[in-house]
C-alpha cells in the first residue's frame, strides 16, 4: 500500500550489513525501578494535571515536571540547552448550540452529529450545500480506485464511511485486507475531501470499523481542537465543516433519500462509487479560534563517538484535559494512554543515564521527545517532524511508547504493523532473550500504525516503531487477574474512568521497556542503519540495505 509522502524526505545512502542482531551476554537490562514509574503514572494523571490538555494549566505543570525529571537524571535540553520546543498551535471551538439540517433531519449535537470548523472565521453558515455519498472517500492510482472519478465537490459536503474497502471485503485482495491502510484514517479522509474541493467531509461511524464507540467520537472532537498553525494557502483549502455522524441517524438521511446506506456501503467495498443524495444541508454554529504555543520536551542524552546520530524515544504526554459541562467526573486522567508511556520514556532515560554515569555510555545518542497534542492528531510529533531539533538523515530510529502494558506478563510481544522495517528485527531478539515470541497485532483493521507518533516519522522514511503487550499471559493468575482488569477498564479509552489504579500488575510493561532499552542498547553502539522493505509505503525513503529486502514475516 502506498500513498503520498512528502516529497523531501531523505533517502539515506549508507549502512553496513543488515543481519538479525546477535545480543551478547555483556548487553545486560537494568532493574527499573517500579516504585519511581509508579509514581510518575500516577502523579502525571492526578486530578491537579487536569488531564494534561495542550496550552492549559496542566500542560505548564507536565512540562515542569518532565524538564526536572530529565534534568535530574542528567540529560540536556535539546534545544540550545531548553528542554522545551515550541509548536505554535491553534485552538478551535465549536459552539454546542448547533442548527445543523440534513435533508429535512434535524440532528441533535452530540446525540446524532458532531461537527467543527478548522477556520478562523467566527462561524459556519452553510445553506442548502448538495450532499454526495462518496464511498470511503478514497483517491489511490495504485490501486486503481477514485470514489470522486468525475465528481465536482465544490460548494457539496461529502458522506463517507470509516476505515477502507479491505476491512469489509478482507479475501477481496483489495487495499490490505483486514489491516487498514492510512486511506482508512479519518485525517486522510479530510485531507483527500479538501484536495476535491469540498465544502465539508462527514464520515459515518461504525463501530468495529473504526475500532471505537461513538462516545470516542463525542469525548474527542467537542470542545477546544487543536491544530498546527498552517500556511494560508494550507489553510483556505481545507473544508469549512468536519465531522462525524452516527451511523444510525445516517441510515435514516439516506432512507429520507429513497437510498440504502447498506446497499451502497456494500457497493462501495466492491468498487468506487459516488451517488448524490438529492438532498441538502444547512449548517450554522459559533467558532472560534485560540493560538498559543504548546511544547514538545525535548531531552537528549549525547553519545561517545557517534554523537550526532541519534536514536529518538518518543511518547505523547498530552491527554483530552476537562469537559467542565460532565455531571460528576470531568477530568480525563489518561493514566494509560498517555502518562503510562511518559513515564515509560522517563524511566528508560533514568537507565541510560545511570548507565552513562558509570562509564558505559552509548556511541550515538539518544533523544527522548515528550510530544504534545497527539491526540488531535499527532501534531507535537508532526510539528518536529517537519522541524526537527536534529537532522533527521541523522535519527537512525524511534522507538515509540503509547498506552504500556497494565495486564501483567505475556508470552509474547506485539509489533504493531509488524513487517515494516529492519528495525523491528531488534525488538524481536531482545524479546526472545526474555523468552518470549514476537507477533503483529491481533486488530490490524484498527490501523494501530497509523495512530501513534511514530507514523509521523515513517512519513519522513525514518525507521519508527510501536510495540509492547502481548495477548498471551504467562500463567492463570495472570490471565485471570487480566480478565478481571480488563473488565474493569471497559469503555476507559478516551474517558474519564482511565485513571490510575494502584492493583495494575506492571510487571508486563517492565518487561515491554528491557526490549526497548536493550533495542536501543545494541543499535546505539554499532553502526547499522535500519530501513524499510520493499512492498512496505515507505522503502523508497530509506530502503532496508540486506539481500533481505522483502517485507519481512
Amino acid at each position: 500500500m502506498r500513498f503520498a509522502l512528502p516529497t523531501c524526505a531523505l533517502v539515506l545512502l549508507s549502512a553496513c550489513s543488515q543481519h538479525a542482531p546477535q545480543l551478547s551476554s555483556e548487553e545486560q537490562v537494568p532493574a527499573f525501578n517500579e516504585a519511581r514509574f509508579r509514581l510518575d503514572i500516577q502523579t502525571l494523571s492526578s486530578d491537579k494535571f487536569e488531564g494534561r490538555a495542550p496550552t492549559t494549566q496542566g500542560e505548564a505543570l507536565t512540562l515542569d515536571y518532565l524538564s526536572k525529571a530529565f534534568a535530574a537524571a542528567g540529560l540536556v535540553g535539546a534545544n540550545d540547552g531548553s528542554f522545551l520546543q515550541p509548536v505554535p498551535m491553534v485552538s478551535y471551538t465549536a459552539s454546542e448550540s448547533q442548527t445543523v439540517t440534513l435533508g429535512n433531519l434535524p440532528m441533535h449535537y452530540r446525540q446524532d452529529i458532531v461537527l467543527g470548523s478548522r477556520h478562523d472565521n467566527q462561524g459556519v453558515e452553510i445553506k442548502d450545500a448538495p450532499l454526495v455519498f462518496v464511498g470511503y472517500g478514497i483517491k489511490a492510482p495504485e490501486y486503481d480506485w477514485d470514489d470522486y472519478q468525475g465528481l465536482d465537490m465544490k460548494g457539496k459536503i461529502a458522506l463517507i464511511l470509516v476505515n477502507d474497502p479491505g476491512f469489509a471485503l478482507p479475501e477481496s485482495g483489495k487495499f490490505n485486507g483486514k489491516a487498514m491502510t492510512y486511506y482508512g484514517r479519518w485525517s486522510y479522509k479530510f485531507e483527500e475531501a479538501s484536495r476535491q474541493g469540498a465544502l465539508g467531509a462527514i464520515i459515518i461511524h461504525d463501530t468495529k470499523p473504526a475500532s471505537y464507540p461513538w462516545s470516542v467520537v463525542e469525548n474527542s472532537w467537542t470542545g477546544a481542537q487543536q491544530d498546527l498553525v498552517l500556511d494560508k494557502a494550507t489553510q483556505d483549502s481545507r473544508v469549512q465543516v468536519e465531522g462525524w455522524i452516527t451511523k444510525e441517524k445516517a441510515s435514516e438521511l439516506f432512507d429520507s433519500a429513497g437510498l440504502s446506506l447498506a446497499t451502497l456501503s456494500d457497493r462501495a467495498a466492491s468498487s468506487p462509487v459516488n451517488v448524490a443524495l438529492q438532498k441538502s444541508a444547512n449548517i450554522a454554529f459559533a467558532n472560534k479560534a485560540e493560538y498559543a504555543d504548546s511544547y514538545n520536551v525535548v531531552a537528549t542524552l549525547p553519545g561517545q563517538g557517534a554523537s550526532d546520530e541519534q536514536i529518538l524515544f518518543t511518547a505523547h504526554w498530552d491527554h483530552i484535559g476537562l469537559d467542565s459541562s460532565k455531571q460528576g467526573d470531568q477530568i480525563y486522567n489518561g493514566a494509560l494512554d498517555n502518562a503510562s508511556g511518559t513515564a515509560g520514556i522517563l524511566e528508560i532515560a533514568r537507565q541510560f543515564a545511570a548507565q552513562a554515569k558509570q562509564g558505559k555510555p552509548l556511541k550515538r545518542s539518544l533523544t527522548f521527545v515528550a510530544t504534545t497534542g497527539e491526540e488531535q492528531g499527532l501534531l507535537g510529533s508532526r510539528y518536529y517532524a517537519a522541524n526537527p531539533v536534529y537532522p533527521l538523515d541523522k535519527t537512525v530510529a524511534v522507538f515509540n511508547l503509547d498506552s504500556t502494558n497494565i495486564y501483567g506478563r505475556t508470552s509474547d510481544y506485539t509489533i504493531v504493523g509488524k513487517g515494516k522495517s529492519q528495525l523491528e528485527t531488534y525488538l524481536v531478539e531482545a524479546a526472545s532473550g526474555q523468552q518470549r515470541t514476537a507477533v503483529s497485532e491481533t486488530r490490524p483493521e484498527s490501523g494501530g500504525f497509523f495512530r501513534s507518533d511514530h507514523f509521523s516519522f515513517a512519513k519522513y522514511g525514518v525507521p519508527a516503531v510501536f510495540a509492547g503487550g502481548g495477548n498471551n499471559p504467562v500463567d492463570d493468575a495472570t490471565a485471570k487477574y487480566k480478565a478481571d482488569m480488563k473488565a474493569q477498564m471497559k469503555g476507559c479509552y478516551h474517558n474519564v474512568c482511565d485513571e490510575y489504579r494502584a492493583d495494575w500488575d506492571l510487571s508486563g510493561a517492565l518487561e515491554d521497556l528491557g526490549v526497548y532499552y536493550q533495542a536501543a542498547q545494541r543499535l546505539g553502539n554499532n553502526g547499522d542503519w535500519p530501513g524499510y522493505y520493499a512492498g512496505t509505503e515507505f522503502h523508497q525513503l530509506r530502503p532496508a540495505t540486506t539481500k533481505e529486502t522483502t517485507t519481512a514475516e
